[in-house]
This record gives structure tokens, sequence and C-alpha cells, in this order.
């Protein structure tokens, strides 16, 4: 498979993302999140916040040609991705916030997966959730618990700290669940239920994870969007190599794993 934006070896961030990230750490949970909803053969599918697509790609392997599976994302380079690995999804690129959707179209599934901790308006985000589920249907949402249970990125992120200050970790920043229900039936969503899931997750290789996670905190980081390339990459280099002995107790000869904990949210329309 063939890439977008990979001439003369450059890798954009969505190519490495796919490349790296989805089948180990996404993959994962997206089985996990679909299968709480369960699908059933017809089942018309919403991926909200999908990245380069990896919920609504397994939505579509399980119902075949008889379900429909949409994605959005607001990052086109990201749907660059999803529609080369995935070509017969109907990807669409939209915020959250105002998904682009047609006239009444409804889904009787929506998942959004690790995306609605980065949205600016949450509660227009869930609102659009709503208007997107047909009554009946199963939404669900997941986001990280907070990286203070994760030891292996609370270690990664002090070590970065070092160099940047105090990071704003978004990606664990709806980490408790109390919120994320009050959110979700705010939005006049029903029966709504979340659970913390922790399960282990096995690497082949470390040090891309390692690479782009520093790469993530330093675009996190206050001091890091002020930096121009040429200083960000220095410090991604400094993080890293001092970021390397985290490593060492989750590694064996099989790779790296770790545990890693997420809220899981489910409701119904």
């Amino acid at each position: 498979m063939t890439l977008p934006g990979s001439s003369m070896n450059q890798p954009t961030f969505p190519e490495l993302y796919e490349r790296w990230l989805v089948n180990p750490l996404f993959r994962p949970w997206a089985e996990i999140t679909l299968e709480e909803v369960g699908l059933s053969p017809g089942d018309r599918v919403l991926d909200i916040a999908c990245g380069t697509g990896i919920v609504a790609r397994i939505a579509r392997e399980r119902l075949g040609d008889g379900g429909y599976v949409v994605g959005v994302d607001i990052s086109s380079d990201m749907l660059a991705v999803a529609r080369a690995v995935a070509p017969g999804i109907d990807w669409r690129e939209g915020n959250a916030s105002a998904l682009p959707l047609n006239d009444r179209e409804q889904f009787d599934v929506v998942a959004c997966q690790q995306g609605l901790q980065f949205f600016s308006d949450k509660p227009a985000a869930a609102a659009q959730m709503r208007r997107a589920l047909a009554t009946g249907g199963r939404l669900a949402v997941a986001t990280w618990r907070s990286d203070d249970e994760i030891p292996f990125f609370r270690d990664l992120r002090r070590i970065a700290e070092r160099h940047l200050g105090a990071i704003a970790d978004l990606r664990h920043s709806f980490g408790d669940a109390a919120p994320l229900e009050a959110l979700l039936q705010d939005a006049g969503f029903h029966d709504v239920r979340s659970r913390a899931i922790t399960r282990t997750i096995h690497f082949q290789e470390g040090a891309p994870l390692l690479r782009l996670n520093t790469m993530a905190l330093v675009g996190m980081s206050s001091v890091g969007k002020e930096m121009d390339d040429q200083e960000r990459k220095r410090v991604v280099e400094e993080i890293v190599g001092e970021s390397s002995p985290v490593l060492q107790p989750y590694t064996d000869g099989s790779g790296l794993a770790f545990e890693l904990s997420t809220n899981l949210a489910t409701a119904k329309g």
C-alpha cells in the first residue's frame, strides 16, 4: 500500500500515525468500542474524529456491503490517508461541532474514539452527536484516563516537562468519567453509562512510539508552540534521548508492553 505524500521518503505525521500507532494502539480499543455497542446487519455507522479511520474501517469489515459507514474528521491530511487505505468508505471533512450531515441524515451507531477531549466546544459536539443518532440508536465515546493513572505516559511527560515546563496533555484531559456522563446526559442521551477499561498494549518496536509521543508533547506545550522547526526538532531529539530509559522496564524479547486505561461511555438516542 502506498500512502499519499510519501515522496522522497518523507512520510507525513498522519502516515506515521497510521503506520506505527493505529494497529497496536487504536485498533484494540476500536474493537472493544464496537463490541460494546454491538453492530447489526444493515447498521448505519458514523465515526466522529475518525483520524485515519480505524473505527470506521472495522465497522465496515464487520458489516460488509450491507452497512453504511461514514467517517468525519477536521484534518484533510488524516482523511487523505483514510481514503488511501479504505476508499470505499464515505470520508467527510468537517468539524464535530457542526457535522457535515445530509438533510435528516441519522445513524444507528455513533462512535467517537479519543476525539472528544480535543474539541473546543464539547457541549456543541455532544449536541451534534445527539442530532446524528437515530431514535433508539447507540452511542459510544472513549476518552483516555488521566496519565497520572498510566505510569508509562506519566513518566514520559515528566521528562518532557524538564525541557518545556508544565504540559497540558489534551489526550488525557477528560480522564474523569463523571463529567463525560454529565455531558452526554445534558445533550439529551438516555441510559448513559460508563466504565473504566484497562488493557495491556503491545508494540513490536518502542522507538517509533517514543518519537511520536515526544512530538505530540512538544506540540502541545506552550513553549513548543513558539519554536521554529529547527529548534523543535532539536528539543524532540533531546527529550527522546533522555526518555529512552523509561522504555526499558516495559521491554522484553517480544517488544514493548504497558497498561493503558480509557473511559468508555455508552448511551442511547
